[in-house]
């Protein structure tokens, strides 16, 4: 299938941004050594013009001036990974929750938290979908995709730390 594809730069590197060619919808978001990101492959087509909301609001949300992306998205998941994925879209700008909680938001037992982990670690849309802002529920910056000096970053930029 035909990948769209830009790179825009961003205080945490270079952002790899992939969209639905169908739709236009961005369908993932990663930062060079992020663990499970894409790099372009060939046959993909650049295309900056496709992402220019995207650049738009990234551009606005490291100035601090936005607080929520209203882009569309499109992720595939299984059931339960888009279960978590949509919990994580409700963590508002600024706040954080703990797997637990994720967990609990979506029905799923305390038994459930590593799954829950696993889901939130193969998040495609860094930033955009904030899986920053998950916590150990002992208050620790826990594993990051992206890298704990990035979830610092972000985090630091919402006013969390």
């Amino acid at each position: 299938m035909l990948t769209h594809w830009t790179e825009l730069d961003s205080p945490l590197g270079p952002l790899l941004l992939t969209a639905d060619p169908a739709t236009g919808a961005l369908n993932s978001l990663s930062v060079p050594g992020q663990k499970g990101g894409r790099t372009v492959q060939e046959g993909w087509r650049r295309d900056p013009a496709l992402f220019r909301a995207a650049e738009e609001q990234l551009a606005a949300y490291f100035a601090g001036e936005l607080k929520e992306f209203r882009l569309e998205l499109s992720t595939a998941g299984s059931a339960f990974r888009e279960k978590v994925w949509a919990a994580l879209d409700e963590v508002p700008y600024g706040a954080t929750t703990t797997y637990g909680e994720i967990a609990a938001r979506i029905g799923a037992s305390r038994a459930a938290v590593r799954a829950v982990g696993g889901a939130i670690g193969a998040n495609p849309l860094l930033v955009v979908r904030p899986c920053h802002r998950v916590i150990g529920a002992d208050g620790s910056l826990t594993g990051y995709a992206g890298g704990l000096d990035r979830k610092v970053r972000l985090l630091t930029l919402e006013g969390r730390l």
